[in-house]
């Protein structure tokens, strides 16, 4: 391996911890911030403590926040009858750049996951039934993602909630909008005809 000073070595590896980056590009990312001005190296540096250091997660829905509740849980024009369930706060950015969708969010934070030993109590499902306990909600969207995890937290979440009678619905699955049916696979094919609607 090649001999890098100390502090540029710290430096690839620690652009080696992020997803994604493999060691060519480390270096590549290290050399890059040795050529930057030292204010934006500052800046840089300053952004990534405060993300770490001022977010926390919403005490009602869970969602990464600056303020406790956050915008959404505070923003009282949207509709409170109606949550949607989602496994990570990036979901939640995904859902609100759309603009059709206008009730509030519980973030998971996770997915149940048996192999990686992640239960249900380890992701945030109680304080989803506390919410559904005290707020006035009448139907619960299960949007966690199409793959094992995500069906099977669905299906545990739809039987708690079950007894309560609050409607539960799951995003609906199937063809990407301008995709072929012949490159599809049978699990999403078969997602899409189960998925399927009147006209």
């Amino acid at each position: 391996m090649m001999y890098y000073p100390e502090p540029i070595s710290k430096l690839i590896d620690s652009f080696t911890k992020l997803p994604g980056i493999g060691p060519k590009t480390a270096v590549r990312l290290a050399f890059f911030v040795l050529n930057m001005q030292e204010d934006d190296v500052i800046e840089f540096a300053q952004a990534l403590v405060n993300a770490k250091r001022k977010l926390t997660h919403c005490t009602i829905c869970g969602h990464i926040t600056d303020q406790d509740p956050c915008a959404i849980c505070q923003d009282t024009s949207r509709d409170e009858s109606v949550i949607c369930v989602v496994q990570d706060s990036k979901d939640v950015i995904a859902m609100e750049k759309m603009k059709e969708y206008h009730g509030k969010y519980h973030v998971l934070n996770g997915a149940i996951s048996p192999m990686d030993g992640i239960g249900p109590e380890d992701i945030n499902v109680p304080s989803l039934l506390n919410r559904l306990k005290d707020e006035h909600v009448k139907e619960l969207i299960l949007a966690t993602n199409p793959n094992i995890e995500g069906e099977a937290t669905a299906m545990y979440i739809s039987r708690l909630v079950k007894p309560s009678g609050i409607k539960t619905t799951r995003i609906a699955h199937g063809l990407p909008v301008g995709g072929d049916l012949e490159y599809a696979d049978e699990v999403t094919l078969s997602k899409a005809l189960e998925g399927r609607r009147e006209l």
